[in-house]
């Protein structure tokens, strides 16, 4: 069964040790950019496309993520109190942008494996999947996209974006053919192929439409790289069952599971704010001077 997509699936399972000791008692997804949780900009990407119907797919110590999206009627009263308005708005924007659910995967399986936590919730219906680690500015551009692309050809839709082939390891590598524009027709998938192995240069980024095809496919993978249920597996056998396209993609995204990018996000989210952009440009100008300086 293919029809309209209603539902998005937000794995957030994953201990963060990229930003130990940070996340060692908060969540990763909460880390925030610039004044936002992570997480936050994925949901507010998922309800732009239309997905109003959320499934947060959290594990242990992730209640701060629920608790975020929750009402806090004291901090409401406080705020409404002190005449503090606009901030009292934002604050309960975040509590009604959606229909919100949350379900733990309770062994860190893999990937594979949390999207497969989701079938109860998904049922015989597509749904999209939208990784935390993944940040994309463009207004939904991307994921509005893939959701036409899902309703005009009826099969699962990837992104991808074209990388360099020495940093296609830490991807899955999609090998497929230009079908119309930028969309393409996947013909083989591999998870973090060494360069010299891989199919191509096309990374698959973390945002998905899938058929609930997907879910059978899961069921059948066994434990691939780094011994967890990998989501690319599945989608290698779902190529031998159901079409599987991809599409291209250049701008807007951020991987903020990477520090350096991370802080990319941040100062460049600031820089575009009126309200803090003018004042860090001149920062950033006044340490890029320091830094150059030569020294007495």
């Amino acid at each position: 069964m293919t029809g309209r997509v209603t539902k998005a699936v937000i794995p957030a399972a994953g201990l963060g040790t990229r930003f130990l000791p940070a996340t060692k008692s908060q969540p990763k997804e909460m880390l925030p950019i610039v004044d936002k949780p992570s997480i936050q900009y994925v949901v507010e990407e998922a309800v732009a496309a239309g997905l109003t119907d959320i499934l947060v797919i959290t594990g242990r110590g992730k209640r701060a993520i629920e608790d975020h999206f929750d009402r806090n009627f004291e901090l409401e009263h406080y705020l409404e109190q002190a005449g503090k308005r606009d901030l009292l708005k934002e604050v309960q924007a975040v509590t009604e942008m959606a229909d919100i659910h949350y379900i733990r995967q309770r062994d860190p399986l893999g990937l594979g494996h949390a999207v497969g936590v989701a079938r109860e919730h998904v049922g015989d219906e597509p749904f999209a999947v939208l990784l935390g680690d993944d940040i994309m500015v463009d207004d939904a551009a991307l994921l509005r996209s893939m959701l036409d692309a899902h309703a005009r050809e009826g099969g699962s839709v990837l992104a991808l974006m074209e990388l360099p082939r020495e940093e296609i390891s830490a991807y899955g590598c999609a090998e497929a053919e230009l079908a119309s524009d930028d969309l393409y027709r996947i013909r083989s998938i591999v998870e973090k192929p060494r360069p010299e192995d891989a199919p191509s240069n096309l990374a698959v980024i973390g945002r998905y439409v899938f058929t609930p095809g997907i879910f059978d496919a899961l069921d059948r993978i066994e434990p691939g790289v780094g011994g967890e249920l990998q989501l690319t597996d599945a989608i290698g056998l779902l190529l031998d069952r159901e079409p599987v396209f991809g599409r291209a993609f250049v701008h807007g995204r951020y991987d903020i599971g990477q520090k350096l990018d991370f802080l990319r996000a941040n100062i460049e989210l600031a820089l575009g704010r009126p309200d803090l952009g003018p004042q860090l440009a001149e920062l950033l100008t006044e340490i890029v001077h320091e830094r150059l300086r030569p020294a007495p």
